[in-house]
């Protein structure tokens, strides 16, 4: 800071400013001072020159010293340009830092949305469910208690508004637009959550269609009921993960036996392939006496030879390169009687399918004692 005057206030304003200041305050003598020697003037364009110079020299912290006055000019500009550019300088730099952390950062809301759907929960499921509704281009916003989850990333990296806190508190629901959403999916990975989520958001919006990831199926069954009973006009699904998941579980347990499962409602449709020996709900019955309601039915018989037959119906393209045809016939007649050799193709709920191996021949030895149980 620079202060130019000979008089008494402004040696008494330059001690006030470097109480505060320490010594970047400097006094500069229009006439004379401590580079010419108390008492000393310089008049005319001498003394315009000396003042210029001092003034250049408190500006870029050098002591004065003989310099022309187009320097001196020179100096005195380009310190001014310097203190004009500085505030531009760090204005662009903030610019610059604040562009980096809003890309960095997650976004929230627009105050304009509706018609979206409220994802609850970035965990392995919320993830991928996330991951399908953008590839659908269908609008999503996040909700996530845990800023360090799996999803979060992904969730950043698709520019999807996500709100960081705990479904359970108030306002955070809010802060996601439920009132306005189409949809609320509760994929977390607490049972209580999700359904405290389910209810408050049906309290906010009663029509809206509502999602709920539980854990136990029979849970589950009651609260569908509940909900749907609760509000009849609005759509609702509760599904059992675990419940979900089992059929592929068995099936790769079972190897390939199991096709594949379709889940209808609250069961599991399982498409199995199973030889017609050892089983006696099979064997020696046509295929009208082998349907049982409710448990399982054929629907297909390999005609082919046991020796031709493609080891794995599942696989499409065995891995030996050989072609082996399915010989597969759909349309069965009811009168025809299942030989040992058969191989058929049934679809039967995970409790008829239970029922069909769990009577098959095991070794009696001790682990296969355990494995039955």
């Amino acid at each position: 800071m620079i202060v130019c005057g000979d008089d008494a206030l402004a040696h008494r304003l330059v001690a006030e400013l470097r109480d505060v200041y320490r010594e970047r305050v400097m006094l500069v003598h229009p006439g004379g001072g401590p580079a010419l020697g108390p008492g000393l003037s310089v008049p005319g364009r001498g003394r315009s020159s000396t003042l210029l110079g001092r003034v250049s020299a408190a500006m870029t912290g050098t002591p004065p010293t003989p310099v022309a006055v187009p320097g001196q000019v020179l100096q005195l500009l380009s310190g001014l340009v310097g203190l004009a550019l500085l505030p531009l300088l760090v204005a662009g730099g903030l610019e610059a830092l604040g562009t980096f952390r809003s890309a960095s950062t997650l976004r929230r809301p627009p105050r304009g949305l509706s018609g979206h759907v409220v994802l609850l929960g970035l965990g392995k499921i919320g993830t991928r469910v996330l991951a399908q509704l953008r590839d659908l281009d269908i609008p999503v916003v996040c909700v996530e208690e845990d800023p360090e989850a799996r999803g979060v990333a992904l969730a950043r990296r698709l520019r999807v508004p996500t709100v960081i806190g705990d479904v359970t508190q108030e306002g955070v629901l809010e802060a996601a637009k439920t009132h306005r959403a189409h949809a609320l999916l509760a994929l977390t990975s607490s049972d209580t959550t999700n359904l405290e989520a389910a209810l408050y958001a049906r309290t906010v919006k009663a029509d809206l269609r509502v999602a709920l990831r539980l854990y136990d199926d029979d849970f589950a069954t009651a609260v569908y009921r509940t909900l749907r009973a609760a509000h009849p006009d609005a759509l609702t699904r509760s599904r059992s993960v675990s419940h979900l998941a089992a059929p592929a579980f068995a099936g790769a347990m079972m190897g390939r036996q199991v096709l594949g499962a379709i889940p209808v409602e609250r069961k599991v449709l399982v498409f199995a392939a199973l030889v017609v020996a050892g089983h006696p709900q099979l064997e020696g019955r046509t295929v009208a006496e082998t349907f049982r309601p409710g448990a399982w039915r054929v629907l297909a018989l390999d005609t082919i030879a046991p020796a031709d037959r493609r080891p794995d119906l599942a696989t499409p393209h065995p891995a030996d390169g050989e072609q082996h045809p399915t010989g597969l016939v759909w349309d069965l007649h009811p009168g025809y009687v299942l030989q040992p050799q058969d191989r058929v193709v049934l679809a039967a709920t995970r409790r008829g399918l239970a029922e069909l191996l769990g009577r098959h021949p095991q070794p009696h030895t001790r682990y296969g004692r355990n494995a039955q149980r």
